[in-house]
């Protein structure tokens, strides 16, 4: 008897593991996954964006868009991003991070609403268009993806200084990630109602 119930046990623990993507370089990898479950998705993503935004371009609420590396939106280009959109990054660290940059000269257009938010976030999210939240990660959840970086032409904090400086992180032979200047009214362009999650990758 002892025996038919330490096999119960077992099988009753070994059946509370959370299943799913235990695999952090797949697409759909699931941090809280204890037992992987061969669901790995390691396939290109739809509406992927990669490199340089280098014209005018509307991200649109009706899709999750997904930053694959360095995105930049160049000089003299705009990004709009409508209501409700979900844009995901995916993971990386250094160089390697999944972000946006707005680049000296470049503009975004990012307006949501408190109802329908524009939301950034991991790849790892499980939420989908038209939501405003996941269900798998934690809100204190970081460091999944890069972010967001909106350099400009004005002058940085530093005393006196008018140089401009390159953003840690992001090698110096991609210009986009100088920031600083001396264009007092600069202006990069317009963010409300956004919510950036799960961002900071090293």
């Amino acid at each position: 008897m002892k025996k038919v119930l330490l096999l119960a046990s077992l099988v009753l623990l070994m059946g509370c593991k959370k299943q799913g993507c235990t695999d952090p370089t797949a697409l759909n990898y699931n941090p809280h996954a204890t037992q992987d479950d061969n669901s790995c998705d390691y396939n290109a993503v739809e509406n992927e964006i990669k490199g340089n935004i280098t014209e005018d371009t509307t991200l649109t609420n009706d899709r999750i868009w997904v930053l694959n590396g360095r995105v930049s939106v160049v000089n003299g280009v705009t990004l709009t991003i409508e209501a409700g959109t979900i844009i995901k990054g995916n993971g990386g660290t250094g160089a390697n991070s999944s972000c946006l940059i707005i680049a000296r000269g470049g503009k975004i257009n990012a307006v949501g609403t408190p109802e329908q938010p524009i939301i950034f976030t991991s790849i790892t999210d499980d939420i989908q268009y038209g939501q405003n939240h996941g269900t798998i990660l934690d809100p204190t959840i970081r460091g999944l993806w890069g972010g967001i970086l909106i350099c400009g032409y004005a002058p940085i904090s530093a005393p006196g200084s008018t140089q401009s400086f390159q953003v840690e992180g992001i090698p110096a032979s991609d210009q986009n990630g100088l920031y600083g200047g001396t264009v007092e009214n600069d202006n990069s362009g317009i963010m409300e109602y956004i919510s950036i999650r799960h961002g900071g990758a090293n």
